[in-house]
C-alpha cells in the first residue's frame, strides 16, 4: 500500500491557494506567511520603502553556522585532554574523534 501526502499551502489573508511563503523579522520577532502572489506583491510593495532605507543585518548563524559547533568541539576536546587551539580551524583527527564521541 503506498501513502501519498499532499501538503495544500492556503493564502494566510484570504484562504485562497497560497503560492510562496514569505519570511520577515520586526522588533526582534520573525514571521513567516503564505501568500497568493498578488498578496505577495502587495507586502513586497508595501515593505519596498523600508528596505530601500534600511540596512541588512548578518546574523551570527549566517556568518559562520559552524561557530556553535566548533565552540562545542573546541570544548570537548579540552575536557577529554585533546589540545585544540582556542581560534582558527579544528582539525579533521578532532571533528572525527568528537563525532564518534557523540
Amino acid at each position: 500500500m503506498a501513502t501519498r501526502t499532499i501538503i495544500s499551502l492556503h493564502d494566510d489573508l484570504d484562504g485562497s491557494d497560497a503560492e510562496e511563503t514569505l519570511f520577515f523579522a520586526l522588533d526582534g520577532t520573525e514571521y513567516e506567511i503564505d501568500l497568493n502572489g498578488p498578496n505577495a506583491e502587495g507586502l513586497r510593495v508595501a515593505l519596498r520603502p523600508f528596505v530601500a532605507a534600511a540596512r541588512t543585518v548578518q546574523t551570527p548563524a549566517k556568518a559562520n553556522p559552524r561557530r556553535g559547533r566548533n565552540a562545542k568541539v573546541r570544548a570537548w576536546a579540552k575536557d577529554n585532554g585533546i589540545h585544540v587551539a582556542d581560534r582558527g580551524t579544528i582539525s579533521a583527527e578532532v571533528l572525527e574523534r568528537f563525532k564518534a564521541a557523540h
